[in-house]
């Protein structure tokens, strides 16, 4: 009896002590791993971002990041040289690098690395957040200064993101941004297993799997949904103040559907996103309406159309151009200069395109349309579009993480950037059915009353001024899709006076 009291005591102590030695390694800094993650992250933002950084400035952006963590700190740049301080002692101080940019990263890193960990020491704060948490702020406040979509994925967010490029979650939801930093459920499809559950559009999502979400990182939100088909996600939510519990399944999701529907000679076409398959499915629904009959006209409709893939953005402008530029992409980075060119076959043989587009259609869907209308290809009607046109770069990182990194700015055939301008329609919808009428009215005369303003915009050229901006998306404000849209787009191809006024020359 007292051996076995006295084995149990021994292994008591034995599984007290392993604990501890748990505890003190997590209560170690990481140096070499932070070190490592920051020489890669640094030469791919030196050597590749759209805008030139100096060393100095990506480190005192890093260091203020530990600053929003705990307040107490003081980040500085003196006399080529970074400070950082707490209210009673300086904690570190390291002289900024030169050089090129593979070696001022790596001395970069080394110097933000020593700083970061002696911060650690001395900061609780810092403590709490975990060398995780050091990174994402690090990394969120030097975005902060350079561009609203590069960031950093952490390596469970960058494995679901990864998921998430090969396909669909297949949850049968989507998410949106509300008020006051909120994430919320926006769309829930019809036989999904969001909408099974019970979910409802407006529904507020707390976290994923316990992980926090807010709408400040909605690519984050989204990234968590992510995962293996056959996987289950448990998601928190809130509605009408009641706090709700749910686990979906994962299903192997196809990309949605190309919806097709013809009236009166003319294709309806609605695109909700660019998969990896849209050009092959958008020739086959013009292929099997053309067996039906002959058609007068075609409208593609890209409202609420948030992008999707670059390759099927060009490959979709590509399907309905005689050859000629689709767009160009430039950036400081000899290899983010190309120029992407079409085959000479017009799949619709020169047929009247209207394109529908709102407030939300962005990325690859203004891709399309400012293709084609700047082509004289197709008349865009509707309401200016989000205006997302850079192209971001993935680079993996040591800690299995990734940083995706703003390396190229879409121009179209002309010249502009759609960055910051968006694609703002030939027919303007969102001024009210009064302004909606008098253009048509006056499209119809041969007139086009967009058209000094297009050609104000086409003649831009990066960096476009702010209120350059404001001023060229004000002439037809950014709206979600309305009937009047359907109704606009089948005046154009009614009207062959009017749909010719309304093309690009």
């Amino acid at each position: 009896m007292a051996r076995r009291r006295a084995g149990a005591g021994l292994l008591g102590a034995l599984l007290m002590l392993l604990a501890a030695s748990a505890r003190a390694v997590e209560r170690e800094f990481p140096r070499d791993l932070v070190q490592a993650v920051f020489a890669s992250a640094f030469e791919v933002v030196l050597e590749r971002h759209l805008e030139a950084a100096a060393p100095a400035e990506l480190g005192l952006w890093s260091l203020r990041g530990l600053e929003v963590l705990d307040p107490g700190l003081r980040p500085e740049l003196s006399a080529g040289t970074l400070l950082l301080s707490d209210p009673e002692r300086l904690l570190g101080a390291r002289p900024v690098p030169g050089g090129p940019p593979p070696a001022a990263a790596g001395q970069l890193a080394t110097a933000l690395a020593a700083l970061f960990e002696a911060a650690w020491r001395a900061s609780p704060a810092l403590r709490r957040a975990g060398a995780e948490g050091m990174l994402r702020s690090a990394f969120e406040e030097l975005f902060n200064h350079l561009d609203p979509y590069s960031r950093y994925l952490s390596a469970a967010e960058a494995r679901a993101a990864r998921a998430r490029r090969v396909g669909q979650s297949g949850l049968g939801l989507r998410l949106g941004a509300g008020r006051g930093g909120a994430v919320v459920v926006a769309r829930v499809e019809e036989g999904g297993p969001a909408e099974e559950a019970g979910l409802r559009a407006g529904d507020r999502l707390l976290a994923v799997d316990g992980v926090a979400v807010s709408a400040h990182d909605l690519g984050a939100a989204v990234a968590l949904l992510e995962g293996p088909p056959g996987s289950q996600v448990r998601l928190t939510l809130q509605r009408a103040g009641r706090r709700l519990e749910v686990v979906l399944p994962r299903l192997a999701a196809q990309p949605p559907a190309l919806r097709a529907e013809r009236r009166q000679e003319i294709l309806w076409l609605t695109l909700e996103v660019f998969a990896n398959d849209t050009d092959r499915r958008l020739a086959e629904a013009l292929a099997e309406a053309r067996r039906a009959g002959a058609l007068r006209g075609l409208v593609l409709d890209l409202r609420g159309n948030r992008g999707g893939l670059l390759g099927q953005a060009v490959a979709v402008a590509s399907a309905f151009l005689p050859g000629g530029v689709v767009i160009r992409t430039s950036g400081r980075h000899p290899e983010a200069e190309r120029l992407y060119l079409a085959d000479e076959a017009d799949i619709a043989a020169g047929l009247p395109m209207v394109l529908l587009v709102d407030g939300r259609s962005a990325s690859a869907a203004e891709i399309v349309a400012a293709s084609l209308s700047d082509r004289g290809r197709a008349v865009v009607a509707g309401s200016t579009t989000m205006g997302k046109g850079l192209i971001q770069v993935v680079a993996p990182l040591p800690n299995g993480g990734e940083l995706l990194v703003t390396w190229a700015r879409v121009l179209a055939p002309g010249g502009w950037p759609i960055q910051g301008l968006g694609v703002v329609p030939a027919l303007c919808t969102s001024l009210g059915a009064e302004a909606l009428a008098e253009t048509l009215a006056r499209l119809r005369r041969g007139e086009s009353p967009m058209a000094p303003l297009l050609a104000r915009l086409r003649a831009a050229r990066p960096p476009v001024p702010a209120s350059e901006q404001v001023a060229l998306r004000e002439a037809c404000p950014p709206a979600e899709g309305r009937e009047a849209d359907l109704a606009a787009a089948q005046a154009l191809l009614d009207s062959p006076p009017a749909y010719e006024a309304a093309r690009a020359r």
